[in-house]
């Protein structure tokens, strides 16, 4: 039971139940987390337009995907985990890379960068070193696509401390934080 209020439309007011609509026509579900974030109409345009925003950039799905799943692993945010393999499959990833996405890595080069730079990045909560933004930068990535990694780990975070805070309930297939040996 979601330690914060979860809104739907039996007890959304006009603002949260139109938003709640608009949600459901694109995505074909509201997911938990969103009517968690519905409490504030306002916290949840400013979630949604920056999610829109980000997903325009520069970063593939899947890239987007490793990275959510890596800082939701990271945060011990089971919800985001569960979230992330199920869009993460979706967006193409097998189960051995949402694995290692999740362990902080991938079997792509480029995209294990781009993994490892988040996971520095929540380690560090940004204080990373020179050889790591010149090793996320010698594997590919633009000064843009830099700073795309950086706000798809804070938008992460942000939903991890939610689905944290509220212990919303997964409306996903659950995954355990803990990983394969």
């Amino acid at each position: 039971m979601s330690r914060i209020k979860v809104i739907d439309n039996d007890n959304a007011n006009e603002e949260q139940r139109e938003l709640l609509t608009i949600i459901q026509g694109q995505l074909g579900m509201v997911p938990n987390f969103l009517k968690v974030f519905a409490n504030s109409p306002s916290a949840l345009r400013a979630f949604l337009g920056l999610h829109a925003i980000a997903g325009e950039g520069s970063l593939d799905p899947k890239t987007r995907e490793r990275i959510a799943l890596a800082v939701a692993q990271q945060n011990e945010c089971q919800y985001c985990v569960s979230a992330h393999s199920a869009i993460g499959a979706k967006a193409g990833l097998d189960s051995a890379e949402i694995e290692a996405s999740r362990a902080g890595s991938s079997s792509d080069a480029k995209a294990a960068a781009a993994v490892e730079f988040a996971h520095a990045l929540v380690e560090h909560n940004g204080g990373i070193t020179t050889a790591e933004l010149l090793s996320v930068r010698n594997a590919g990535y633009s000064e843009s696509d830099i700073v795309e990694i950086i706000t798809h780990v804070g938008m992460n975070i942000l939903t991890n401390i939610l689905g944290k805070a509220s212990d919303v309930d997964i409306d996903f297939p659950k995954v355990e934080l803990e990983l394969a040996a």
